[in-house]
């Protein structure tokens, strides 16, 4: 069994109680700009870059606006809503300082670069977390490896010996796609697939849960 040797944070739905703040804002926008919404439109936007999102809100979703405008208005509608309350889930300050503890952790996230630099600033916990990376900065989104693969690069830790806590199925994928130790935590208002859910090694009930010897079986009760 690897040791692990570092952790990796998803946010939104992780860290942050955000998925249905970006369903609101994603849905308004769209209507507002004279755009088709659909029901299925969040579940199939979670996990995917701000350059992919947007482009599918304008391809999908007929937004007329220029896709990289439709990532700038949202992300900065999102913004303003955590500036007057950031939306952390309870024990999320205090499980990122409970592994701290142990590892060197890093936030692999979908959000943009503004909004993963705002909520580590609101979130007081910005110096805790050594390296964070947007999808809009890899390649590919998720559930292509890519943003959970450049995190472990710049953990100068091999991804095999990594653990990621996601929650929804594109996150679980990435994870597993990158050959990391995957903790679920499962997203209750978006759960992942049934077949997501399977690839992850252990599933945890709430971020109480995350302490050292979840992550790391290796090391027992000590």
């Amino acid at each position: 069994m690897v040791s692990i040797e570092a952790v990796i944070f998803d946010l939104d739905g992780v860290l942050v109680d955000s998925e249905q703040v970006w369903d609101a804002e994603r849905e308004v926008f769209t209507r507002e700009s004279g755009g088709d919404w659909r029901p299925d439109a969040q579940r199939a936007m979670m996990g995917m870059s701000s350059v992919e999102w947007s482009r599918y809100m304008h391809d999908e979703l007929a937004v007329p606006a220029d896709p990289e405008l439709i990532s700038t208005e949202v992300a900065g509608r999102l913004a303003d809503r955590y500036r007057e309350r950031l939306p952390l889930f309870p024990g999320a300050a205090e499980a990122v300082e409970r592994l701290a503890a142990r590892w060197p952790l890093a936030i692999a996230s979908s959000s943009n670069r503004e909004l993963i630099d705002l909520v580590l600033e609101c979130g007081g916990f910005g110096p805790l977390i050594k390296t964070t990376v947007s999808s809009e900065e890899v390649e590919r989104g998720k559930p292509a490896p890519d943003v959970y693969l450049e995190a472990a690069r710049r953990l100068e830790v091999e991804a095999t010996a990594c653990a990621a806590i996601e929650d929804s199925t594109n996150g679980l994928l990435s994870a597993r796609a990158a050959g990391m130790r995957v903790i679920a935590l499962p997203n209750r208002a978006f759960p992942p697939s049934r077949e997501a859910l399977a690839v992850a090694d252990v599933v945890a009930g709430s971020l109480g849960e995350l302490e050292p010897a979840l992550v790391d079986p290796g090391l027992g009760s000590s």
